[in-house]
């Protein structure tokens, strides 16, 4: 089975890419479906990141606050690490065993762990195949402010705290552009299915 990464930058559509992959009916993992379950309340994640963080973080129900911690880490490159160094590691574990499950369950040729942070951990060795999703930085920084309602300032701060798209786009040969429409990029994930489909 061919271990498939799929990576890009924030808002650049690799959730979207993602889901049409799984449509397709390929294997797909999100890692960021991972890292949220990893830090429910109560889990050894959760009370890392709460015994660094403080309580502050924390809603009513003691649920991370998501804004807060984004908050925090968006504007302090220190905490960002700690956070990462927490997550991270458990994460990737969780995938490697997904993707071993599926060699011994499993008949399928490919599967797809969609990692934002791929290339800014260092694991893309890892994996067979990489593939981008990636669009303009002007176009990112757009998508942030609406989904997230976030103030331009706020959403260059999270585009900063990732390696610059192009970089990304320059380490794979394997690129889906999703600055047009839903359509075209409907297009360049089937062309990309057969080409996998042929390895």
């Amino acid at each position: 089975m061919q271990r498939i990464a799929l990576t890009g930058g924030i808002a650049t559509g690799k959730t979207y890419v993602l889901g049409r992959l799984a449509t397709a009916g390929i294997p797909t993992v999100d890692a960021d479906e991972l890292a949220h379950n990893l830090v429910q309340p109560y889990t050894p994640s959760w009370a890392a990141i709460t015994k660094h963080f403080g309580r502050k973080i924390l809603d009513e129900t003691d649920k991370i606050n998501r804004k807060k911690l984004g908050d925090l880490v968006f504007t302090n490159t220190e905490a960002r690490h700690t956070l990462e160094g927490i997550i991270h590691p458990e994460v990737y574990q969780d995938i490697r065993h997904w993707f071993e499950s599926l060699v011994a369950d499993s008949d399928a040729l490919f599967a797809v762990a969609a990692i934002p942070l791929l290339y800014e951990t260092g694991h893309e060795a890892e994996f067979d195949q990489v593939v981008v999703a990636a669009c303009e930085p002007k176009t990112q920084i757009q998508r942030i402010m609406k989904r997230d309602n976030a103030t331009k300032t706020e959403a260059n701060q999270r585009l900063s705290a990732q390696l610059p798209i192009e970089d990304k786009v320059a380490r794979t040969e394997y690129i889906i552009r999703t600055d047009g429409t839903f359509q075209n990029t409907d297009q360049q994930v089937e062309a990309l299915i057969k080409t996998w489909q042929h390895f």
